[in-house]
């Protein structure tokens, strides 16, 4: 398996390309602020042909490129169905803060997005997503589980970091979900899951286990909660 990244704009975002190999077809994740050139640049230095883009989530920082991206390479985008309300009224959902990034964005109509839906197994690029609702962050929040050859692997959007979690005082966030989604899809993978995460540092699992406080505070949280 072949993972390369770059961290996009102003907020870092990762944006991922996932392939069987050098010179092969990927699936890009996340192309987020001012993606477009330097994913370009990623692509070409493996010979990477890129065949979809998919979207942990639907906030801008990481749908900012997703437009130009699917029109450069004539590619489709796929979002969980709870956040396409943030393709088609950006404002409402991203708070005053992120206001200005929405002026002259274009996004995709959310009719021209495929849709992800918990537990489907998306087979693009040689490679196998398997996909799992996690919302708290926002309500249509997902990752997707991979296996990387020598280890599990984790692309986790804004669910989980390393040492922390996602904010979920924007609007659609919930803190009783992101609970549920921690204790529920995040604590059982296997400790030796490496998580690709939307920001900062990969990791993994067993390290969060240990040392994430609000993995352990997932972890006693009562069953049904925030679903």
């Amino acid at each position: 398996m072949l993972i390369r990244s770059f961290p996009a704009g102003a907020f870092g975002t990762n944006c991922y390309a996932v392939a069987s190999g050098p010179g092969q077809e990927c699936v890009v994740v996340d192309p987020g602020m001012d993606a477009v050139e330097p994913l370009a640049r990623m692509l070409a230095a493996d010979g990477l042909k890129p065949v979809a883009v998919v979207l942990t989530h639907g906030h801008l920082d990481h749908t900012f490129s997703v437009l130009p991206v699917c029109d450069g390479y004539g590619i489709p985008a796929y979002l969980h169905p709870a956040d396409n309300g943030m393709l088609s009224d950006p404002a409402r959902w991203h708070g005053p803060q992120l206001a200005p990034l929405i002026t002259g964005v274009r996004l995709p109509d959310p009719s021209d997005v495929e849709r992800l839906d918990d537990g489907a197994v998306l087979s693009l690029a040689g490679v196998e997503l398997t996909v799992r609702h996690a919302p708290g962050h926002t309500q249509g929040s997902v990752v997707f589980t991979l296996d990387l050859g020598e280890a599990p692997g984790l692309l986790a959007g804004d669910v989980l970091f390393a040492g922390s979690v996602g904010r979920v005082d924007l609007p659609g966030g919930s803190w009783d979900s992101m609970l549920a989604s921690l204790r529920d899809v995040v604590l059982p993978l296997d400790d030796e899951t490496v998580v690709l995460p939307g920001h900062g540092p990969a990791t993994t699992i067993g390290r969060e286990r240990a040392t994430n406080p609000y993995l352990a505070e997932a972890a006693s949280a009562p069953s049904g909660r925030g679903l």
